[in-house]
């Protein structure tokens, strides 16, 4: 299946700006409930961009649902049906009596499980065709996929076609959601980004209209707002307000022009992310999993980007992206000291695949009052003025061209004496010409704990919003350090870099 890293093209192309987060905890969610007529019963066009979150859970994740009638409802979600995997797509009408389908064939269901890419999904439909494959049409990144009613393997309940001429929920007046399933009880919860969100009452739309391919063969977005005819329903939502009210402020601001704005719980101002289509940014990455040592999992939320360590010992991760050259920035914010843990969590920087075998630069166990650093596998001694306290900030500077990491805390210089320049690793067996470096966070034992990351896209309140030197990243403290730029890990970045 082909997934979108995102673009990392300097040119003029049309850009996103900004993508909502979900968090599946806080049951965030956009809503509306819709009244008058539509113009179409039978006929509409979906298109959004998306980022998956967590796919450790095995509940459900509802995307987009509306109240068909009574506590039935029409739901497009990552479902649980299939023994509970969440990378694969659901379509269920009328509470699946009129339609449960899921894409794939008869030997293999298509799966969306890579949380470093962002995806795009048009869902159109068109419930008079007379074949039962043209009443709904799936593309991914542009390219249609084969949706059956029966499904090899699977355990979907009730695998239906779409009946012929059946009256959408969607374009019904009733209650509609963004992020949770409408049904009952308001359940199922989506994790992850939402982007660019196009809703169309009325056409069965290509996927040429919201997107195109590009000279290298990429699926990028375009403009497409003034080439749409969005019928009565329809709404267009771009992600750039914050507020939590169904008008134009709110999160769920309608810019097609109708109006149809949706009000937002569940969500805060800080899940309004520059993390988007054409600038992906960097997350941890969920579907790591140590091949030495523990092969425990911690817990990820707020859009992959904090990090709880798994309640009965060591947990270890990396993050999407790794970066061979260049200088690079990135914030951790502590959740508590980790002084009562002996200097865990261990966090920096390690090799591509490294898990826990110590070859790392960065944070190491403190011995007494010497507090140590790693450096591949080898220690420095009296590397830092200490450990991290509660809400402290750690700012990390990586200069790969000169195998050099420099360590700040709250904005001051953290390194004590035994690397009063940083810590250099350009003699040791951690070797970046030998493969990438990734971020390493490495947990320990009975410690109840959590990092939040920041790559540029804080799950946490900041208050000083600064960029680094191109412009990318909201961070708490200056990437730029005595006069040396340092860079958000996001594409744009690293197609600038190289």
């Amino acid at each position: 299946m082909p997934t979108i890293l995102g673009s990392n093209s300097l040119d003029d192309s049309y850009q996103i700006s900004n993508s909502l987060r979900f968090n599946d905890a806080d049951n965030a969610h956009l809503e509306k409930t819709f009244s008058g007529s539509p113009t179409s019963t039978t006929k509409c066009t979906m298109s959004f961009w998306i980022k998956t979150g967590n796919l450790l859970s095995t509940s459900a994740r509802a995307i987009f649902s509306a109240i068909k009638s009574g506590s039935n409802e029409d739901v497009i979600k990552f479902g649980s049906s299939n023994g509970g995997n969440l990378g694969y797509l659901e379509f269920n009408f009328n509470n699946t009596n009129d339609g449960a389908m899921m894409p794939g064939n008869t030997t293999a269901l298509i799966e969306f499980r890579d949380p470093a890419a962002w995806y795009n999904f048009v869902i159109a439909i068109d419930t008079t065709q007379g074949s039962a494959e043209d009443r709904l049409k799936f593309y991914v990144n542009g390219t249609l996929q084969e949706v059956e009613a029966s499904i090899s393997g699977g355990n979907l309940q009730a695998d239906t076609e779409m009946a012929q001429n059946y009256d959408l929920g969607f374009l019904t007046a009733s209650k509609h959601q963004i992020g949770m399933n409408v049904e009952s009880s308001n359940s199922e919860p989506f994790d992850g980004y939402l982007s660019e969100f196009y809703f169309v009452d009325g056409q069965q739309y290509a996927p040429t209209v919201f997107a195109e391919t590009d000279d290298n063969g990429v699926w990028i977005p375009k403009d497409a707002k003034d080439d749409i005819s969005f019928g009565n329903y329809g709404f267009y939502m771009e992600f750039k307000q914050t507020g939590t009210s169904a008008n134009s402020s709110g999160m769920g601001a309608d810019t097609s022009g109708n109006d149809n704005h949706f009000s937002a719980s569940g969500t805060a101002t800080t899940d309004i992310t520059t993390d988007t289509p054409t600038n992906n940014f960097c997350v941890m990455n969920p579907l790591i999993k140590s091949s030495l040592g523990s092969t425990n999992q911690p817990t990820y939320s707020e859009g992959n980007v904090r990090v709880d360590n798994h309640s009965s010992g060591d947990a270890s991760t990396l993050s999407t992206f790794g970066v061979a050259n260049g200088k690079w920035y990135f914030e951790a914010k502590y959740s508590k000291s980790p002084s009562d843990a002996q200097g865990y969590p261990q966090l920096g920087w390690a090799k591509n695949g490294n898990h826990m075998d110590g070859e790392m630069v960065g944070f190491h166990t403190p011995s007494g009052s010497d507090y140590r650093a790693k450096n591949g596998g080898s220690t420095i001694s009296n590397a830092f003025d200490g450990v991290p306290a509660a809400n402290d900030i750690i700012g990390f500077y990586l200069d790969l061209d000169n195998s050099t990491l420099i360590v700040h805390r709250n904005g001051s210089d953290f390194m004590g004496s035994g690397a009063t320049n940083g810590i250099d690793f350009s003699s040791t067996t951690f070797d970046p010409d030998t493969g990438f470096f990734q971020v390493r966070y490495n947990s320990n034992t009975n410690v109840s704990h959590f990092i939040e990351f920041n790559f540029g896209q804080p799950s946490y309140s900041i208050s000083s919003a600064v960029s680094d030197a191109n412009g990318h990243g909201s961070f708490e403290y200056n990437p730029t350090l005595s006069g040396t730029n340092y860079l958000a890990l996001c594409t744009k970045n690293l197609g600038a870099t190289g």
